[in-house]
This record gives C-alpha cells, sequence and structure tokens, in this order.
C-alpha cells in the first residue's frame, strides 16, 4: 500500500506565490517590449538615422513584436503545464500509470520509463509553438531556410542522440541516487561535471557533424589574417571551419567550441557572405576577447559551483515528504525509490525561483560583451567591429529600441545602442 503522508500547504503557497509572481512579471515585461518598440517603429533613431534604412528599421521592430507575441503564447502554456505537471497531479498520475504498466519490472526500468515519457510528453506539447516559430514567424521575415524534411531528419537525430546519450547517464544518476548513500549528491555532481566536459571535447568531433557540414576555411587572405590575429593573442585552435549554417537559418554567427587541443574556430557561412574580412576579423577578436578576459572560465567556474549548490539542495529535498506532497505527488511505496520524481519535480521547480536572479547574470553577461569588445578594439580595427554589429544588428533583424527595462532583465548582449556607443568612445 502507498505511504500516507500529510499535505504540505506551505509549500504549495509559496510555489504559486512564486509562479504567479514570476508569470505577472514576464507578462509585464514583454508587454512593455512591444510597446515600446511599436512607439519606436515609425523612425529610425538618430545614431543610426545615416546608416540604417528605414525599412530594415520596421522590420526588425516587426520581427521583435512577433517574437514577444509568440512568447506571451509560449508563457501561458508552460504555466498551465507546469500546473498540470505539479499541483494539478500530472507527474503524480504518469508515475502511477507507469508502476500499474511495468508491473513487476519496477526499480530501474520504471524510473528511466518515467523520465523518458515525461521527455516525450513535454517535447510533443511544445512542438506546435517551435514548428509555427520556424515555419511561420520565421519564415515571414525571410530568416527560415529549413525544409520539413530537414526538420524532420534534425526531430529525429536530436531524439536519437538525446536517447543514446541521455538514458545511460540518467540510469548512472539514478544508481548513485539509491546506492551511494546520504552523500549521492556529491558523487552525482561529479559525474554531472565530467559528463559536460567530456560533452566539450566531443562536441565538435563527433555531434556537430551530425546536424550540419564543416568545411575547411577556403579563403587564404581571411585564413591568413585570422591565423595572424590568433598567435597575436596567443590562442591555438585545432582548425578554422565554415559552417552550412545557411541550411536552417539566415541569421549569422562566429563561434569557438570545444576545449584544449579540441577548439575549433566557426565561421557560419551566412556571416562570411555579410561581411568584409576586417569586419570578420574584429568579430573573431571579440570571440578571443572572451578568452583572453577569462570568461569562459569564469562561466565554467560558476557552473561548477552553482550545480553543487543545486545537487546538494536535490540532496535534502529528496528526504523530504513535504517536497512531494507539496507538489501534487505522492511519494511510492516503501520498495519503490522517488529518485526519478525527486529529479523530476527539482527540474520543474527551480527555474521558477531561479527566474528572479535573471537580470544579475543578464548584467554580468553584458559586462562581459562589453570587456570582450574592448579587447577587440584593442587588437584590431574598432570601427571594423562597429561596422559589423550594426551589419549584424540589421541582418539579424535585432531592434535598436528595445524597452530600457527589458533590456536590464533579460538582454545577455547590451542593445545596439549602448554597444556601439561604447565602441565610438574607445
Amino acid at each position: 500500500m502507498p505511504e500516507h503522508f500529510p499535505p504540505s500547504p506551505l509549500l504549495t503557497l509559496v510555489f504559486a506565490v512564486a509562479l504567479l509572481t514570476s508569470l505577472v512579471l514576464k507578462f509585464w515585461l514583454a508587454t512593455r517590449q512591444v510597446r515600446h518598440v511599436a512607439r519606436h517603429r515609425a523612425a529610425v533613431p538618430a545614431a543610426f538615422a545615416s546608416r540604417i534604412p528605414l525599412a530594415a528599421h520596421q522590420k526588425a521592430a516587426d520581427y521583435t513584436i512577433a517574437k514577444a507575441r509568440l512568447g506571451l503564447l509560449e508563457l501561458a502554456l508552460g504555466a498551465v503545464v507546469l500546473l498540470g505537471w505539479t499541483l494539478l497531479g500530472g507527474l503524480h498520475a504518469l508515475n502511477q500509470a507507469l508502476l500499474a504498466a511495468l508491473g513487476p519490472l519496477g526499480g530501474m526500468a520504471q524510473q528511466l520509463a518515467l523520465l523518458a515519457a515525461f521527455a516525450l510528453i513535454n517535447g510533443l506539447i511544445e512542438l506546435p509553438l517551435s514548428l509555427y516559430q520556424t515555419f511561420v514567424v520565421e519564415q515571414r521575415f525571410g530568416f527560415n531556410k529549413m525544409t520539413w524534411q530537414l526538420w524532420l531528419s534534425d526531430l529525429l537525430k536530436s531524439a536519437a542522440v538525446g536517447a543514446l546519450i541521455g538514458l545511460p547517464l540518467a540510469a548512472l544518476v539514478l544508481w548513485l541516487m539509491g546506492a551511494a548513500g546520504p552523500l549521492w549528491w556529491l558523487w552525482t555532481w561529479g559525474v554531472w561535471m565530467g559528463f559536460n566536459l567530456l560533452l566539450l571535447l566531443v562536441y565538435p568531433s563527433f555531434i556537430a557533424p551530425l546536424f550540419n557540414k564543416f568545411q575547411p576555411l577556403e579563403d587564404e587572405s581571411l585564413k591568413a589574417r585570422v591565423t595572424a590575429l590568433m598567435a597575436r593573442c596567443g590562442f591555438a585552435a585545432k582548425g578554422l571551419f565554415v559552417m552550412d549554417g545557411s541550411r536552417r537559418s539566415a541569421h549569422a554567427n562566429a563561434y569557438f567550441t570545444g576545449f584544449g587541443r579540441s577548439r575549433r574556430v566557426v565561421f557560419y557561412d551566412t556571416l562570411l557572405r555579410q561581411l568584409a574580412p576586417g569586419e570578420v576579423e574584429a568579430v573573431l577578436a571579440h570571440e578571443l576577447g572572451h578568452f583572453k578576459r577569462r570568461h569562459i572560465v569564469k562561466r565554467i567556474a560558476a557552473m561548477f559551483a552553482l550545480s553543487l549548490a543545486g545537487f546538494a539542495l536535490l540532496g535534502w529535498l529528496s528526504t523530504r515528504s513535504w517536497f512531494y506532497t507539496g507538489l501534487g505527488v505522492l511519494p511510492n511505496m516503501n520498495s519503490v525509490p522517488n529518485d526519478a520524481l525527486a529529479l523530476l519535480l527539482f527540474v520543474l521547480v527551480v527555474p521558477v525561483f531561479s527566474f528572479f536572479v535573471t537580470p544579475l547574470f543578464a548584467q554580468l553577461s553584458r559586462r562581459h560583451e562589453f570587456e570582450a569588445d574592448a579587447y577587440a578594439v584593442a587588437q584590431t580595427n574598432g570601427q571594423d567591429l562597429s561596422a559589423a554589429l550594426l551589419k549584424l544588428y540589421a541582418d539579424n533583424a535585432s531592434t535598436l529600441t528595445p524597452d530600457p527595462l527589458y533590456v536590464r532583465f533579460y538582454y545577455s548582449h547590451p542593445p545596439a545602442a549602448e554597444r556601439l556607443a561604447r565602441l565610438a568612445i574607445a
């Protein structure tokens, strides 16, 4: 027979208040963003009037508003789904159904089935809005290059990779939760960190090529320029590659991937088409600035610390019956572990509370972007960086007039006006 635990009205109340508060705040910020962008749609800001056509400015405004309105729908759906999984008993019902269906198998098989079923159901719920984003919003503004065949191929590959990697990792975590004693969370944290570091090593060579083609950079002049920049900056990479980003989107980007000897520099083919060689060099210098200012190391260290605190908190909560009952789940019988339930409840609930520190992390990220810009200006031509950023803002339809409060809360990169103003001073 299942154990009977008293409900936890305090946790239920705290969770409901946090969810409602975060939802109201998100809706308020999103509607501020829509109104602010719409209010400034009619004219290009004076600082950009000579460089950005009105049509491009209005396209960026319309694109921003369309994404924000879709985001409002996603917020509403996400809140309903979260309540359905927790306080309305969805997770408990799914768990009980799997216990009944698997019967004597139980144990690890039932827990892995619960994790897999949860992921599958969530994915199916999110699928319509994801399709709308790609094939309606992105298509409407000329960014989507994805075909239905490519979309389906990506979906199947992602599911296969997720299962091949995720299920063994989940099995190991669940085994540690049941076998490693009271300090299981410390061992699990070590496994989680090791997995993330290993993923940094294997992703560039084994996972990314499943989805995109990576060709060595063939432009000898640009290659020489980029190689000289990296030599000046004391940076070594395994290679310079061009990725066929245009197969999926017209958006442009460049990035580093991997670490140590596996590091690669990757340029989207769309980026190379849009920017002059000096501008490409300046964008790369900005990315190098993140490494030279040790932003990557700091972020990894922060991830280590936060994840350790998270696992420690999970280790404590997983032993408290009120953690389950307060969130709409009854713990299982004595012979059946609750580990998968604890993991899922934790994953569902933590974002509700962590949302309120979003502005702190956004501010830190914007500071890092300014520091990387300053490094790029010291290594390359600042006018090239300004020109490149302006082209990218225009080509990616990034609005020049975001709501200031929305920026302070969400933006990981400074808005164009602030960023280019600093570059002009440098």
